[in-house]
């Protein structure tokens, strides 16, 4: 056991060591210069209104701890160790970006394999209040051309929300939604189905739905645009607030969740569904 937290603080202590290389804007902004192209120091120098003594400090300490390479020109590159921890500063920003929102909400019901991942999502436009969250929903399923995905808790069913979904899987936009096994619908739920013509759409396979237990992450996208709701710390899901994005990989996310979500979930069951 002693030996065990011997290599653990070790390893913590080289952690450590690297986290301190990073502790500087300005050897941040070395690194993420030279993560697109290999650079001089007087151009850094020039570019970020330093003076080339005290950049060229910057980058002997970054270069000494194996995050750049001088090259035979005399410009620096980033190492491949340099690339890999510069990758990840995105989950700092976002962490560092949200903290008020993240004292409010949780990841309870997200894996470890899209936590260690969550970075992706930096950049993302915070949507607040319920009503601005509706809009962006609604706009993914209007600009929708290829398919609308969706993991859901429940679902507003306005006339603005249900009409769009219809015309685009009429049009043969792919439909597929997950929702909560313990969604809440309205009453007249079967009505508004029935006037827009989902359940023959459903017959025909324009629109697929399944059933997760207990969702709690919402998740809507089309092929080019999303949005992710994460829960409240207590647990519950919030729809009243959000992140909106057009970024690739923020959508890469969202469709990779929604995928899983989507193949782990069971088959849908009209009877577990509560009307208010």
């Amino acid at each position: 056991m002693a030996f065990v937290s011997q290599v653990m603080k070790k390893g913590l202590d080289l952690v450590a060591a690297d986290f301190l290389e990073l502790a500087s804007e300005q050897r941040l902004e070395i690194l993420s210069r030279l993560y697109s192209q290999n650079q001089k120091v007087s151009v850094i120098a020039k570019e970020i209104e330093a003076t080339v003594p005290e950049v060229f400090r910057n980058f002997e300490r970054l270069a000494k701890a194996g995050l750049i390479s001088k090259e035979s020109d005399g410009s620096y590159a980033i190492s491949t160790s340099g690339r890999l921890m510069y990758s990840q500063i995105s989950l700092v920003k976002f962490l560092s970006e949200n903290k008020k929102y993240l004292k409010a909400h949780g990841f309870s019901d997200i894996s470890d394999k899209f936590l260690q991942r969550i970075g992706a999502l930096e950049g993302g436009e915070h949507v607040r209040g319920f009503v601005k969250v509706l809009e962006k929903w609604r706009t993914i399923y209007e600009n929708a051309e290829t398919y609308i995905y969706n993991v859901l808790f429940e679902v507003p069913y306005t006339a603005d929300f249900i009409e769009p979904i219809a015309k685009k899987a009429g049009r043969g936009v792919r439909v597929r939604s997950v929702f909560s096994n313990t969604a809440i619908i309205p009453s007249d739920r079967k009505q508004v189905f029935e006037k827009h013509g989902f359940r023959k759409l459903i017959e025909e396979g324009k629109v697929e739905r399944r059933m997760r237990e207990d969702v709690k992450t919402i998740v809507i996208l089309n092929e080019k645009e999303s949005c992710v709701m994460f829960p409240s710390s207590d647990g519950s899901p919030d729809m009243g607030e959000g992140f909106y994005s057009k970024d690739p990989r923020f959508h890469e996310w969202c469709l990779d969740y929604f995928t899983h979500c989507w193949g782990s979930a069971g088959p849908f069951s009209e009877s577990k569904l509560k009307s208010t």
